[in-house]
């Protein structure tokens, strides 16, 4: 097979949530299980950091990567999904998964694919799992794919499980309250292993520490031992003084990534840093941390969050794309002060959508698109429900003909801003 080739029979042999949604999603770990069983139990082969969340995981695999890999320890990092190619979802010190593995990965465990039937996901895991202990790395950042409880990620025992902000996200799969959804998320706590809780929320606080209670583990709430002041914020960077138990922990740390966001991040990270350096024999040096937390997007290939693409007009993309991540997004285009905002936005059709546009400004100026994947929401449902939210805008058949048209309308001085799904944002050129 060619690599292409490879991709090909990938895509269209096993369930995609990324392309299909719901259909794709397995709530069992018997295949998972079953994979690794064949493939020689590879995730006890290296320690491990588990990350689940709703908003930030992302986020907050990669600045946990970048340190570590800084701390100089061989770092795996296994995210997704991926915005340009396949190869990104699988990192070893930041460098993407060489096409010639996964080409051989494949031709070789076909008939075992095809005795099992996993999930598109759940191949790439065992694959992760099989590359991480081949190339020997020390320890790997794993992110959860959706939820956690029955997430196929969830078969490691890491050194410490975090858990980022939660919020309304894949209602269908992992229930409609707050709650509910931490529940599944809460599912990574294991028994024995601390557990970090990046920022504390009234509604999920209990749930934490019920289900810790339950397993035995210690639970950390990073907002309670971390404080976060910004001090600089551009688009170039941020820098913060952070606080822990009330005294300056660290003066002038700087981050490469620039959303406002990241702010809610940062504890969680920093939380999870300190206990594997103090409880999990991880020697993780002051100078090690700022220079990977400065160089996340460098070291890790980080991309699409709140991500500069040009100037005059600026041109910003973004992949929140649930009610919380969207508020995040409109206050910082909010701080931008610009003349005028020009919204490329597409949206899945399994996402309630209805709710998120009614979350966006009505004196943006919209261009709405449909991005290239089947689980797309068509365009014209989409203008359909943007003119009942009392958005104006004009409807395109594709992300970059959508972009093109903001291009050639935005002046000099105003704004183009990309985003409202992970899919639109893969589909632009300069990422």
């Amino acid at each position: 097979m060619t690599y292409q080739e490879c991709l090909d029979y990938l895509y269209q042999q096993l369930p995609m949530f990324h392309r299909i949604g719901n259909a794709a999603f397995k709530k069992s770990l018997d295949n998972i299980i079953a994979l690794c069983d064949a493939l020689g139990q590879p995730q006890q082969q290296f320690k491990t950091v588990h990350v689940a969340g709703t908003n930030g995981k992302g986020s907050s695999s990669h600045m946990l990567a970048a340190v570590l890999q800084q701390a100089g320890y061989k770092t795996g990092l296994y995210t997704s999904p991926h915005l340009k190619s396949f190869t990104e979802r699988v990192r070893v010190n930041g460098q993407e998964l060489p096409q010639d593995y996964l080409v051989d990965f494949v031709t070789q465990h076909k008939p075992l694919f095809e005795s099992i039937k996993p999930s598109f996901f759940e191949m790439t895991v065992a694959l992760a799992f099989r590359y991480f202990a081949d190339e020997r790395v020390d320890v790997a950042v794993i992110e959860v794919g959706l939820g956690g409880r029955l997430d196929s990620t969830n078969i490691i025992t890491p050194e410490v499980s975090l858990i980022t902000n939660i919020s309304l996200d894949h209602q269908t799969l992992l229930g409609d309250t707050i709650p509910a959804i931490a529940r599944e998320k809460a599912g990574i706590i294991k028994p024995g292993i601390p557990a970090v809780i990046s920022t504390g929320q009234e509604e999920t606080a209990e749930v934490f520490r019920a289900k810790a209670a339950e397993v035995g583990a210690p639970v950390y709430f990073a907002g309670d031992e971390f404080r976060i002041e910004p001090t600089v914020a551009d688009l170039a960077r941020q820098v913060f003084r952070v606080y822990r138990n009330g005294s300056v922990y660290l003066d002038e740390v700087e981050l490469d990534l620039t959303g406002f966001y990241q702010r809610y991040n940062l504890p969680g990270v920093l939380q999870t840093l300190a206990i594997l350096q103090e409880q999990r024999g991880f020697s993780i040096s002051e100078q090690a941390l700022r220079s990977g937390l400065a160089q996340t997007k460098t070291l890790t290939g980080l991309k699409g969050r709140w991500q500069v693409l040009q100037q005059q007009p600026l041109m910003i993309c973004d992949t929140g794309h649930n009610e919380d991540g969207m508020r995040q997004v409109i206050a910082q285009l909010a701080a931008l002060q610009p003349k005028r905002i020009h919204f490329v936005f597409g949206a899945v059709n399994d996402k309630d959508v209805s709710s998120i546009l009614q979350l966006l400004p009505k004196d943006y100026t919209y261009y709405f698109c449909q991005a290239a994947i089947p689980r797309a929401l068509p365009i014209a449902e989409l203008q359909a429900k943007a003119e009942a939210a009392g958005l104006k805008g004009t409807a395109y058949a594709t992300v970059p003909a959508a972009i093109a048209a903001a291009r050639t309308k935005a002046a000099p001085d105003e704004v183009i801003f990309i985003g409202g799904s992970t899919f639109v944002v893969a589909e632009i050129e300069e990422l």
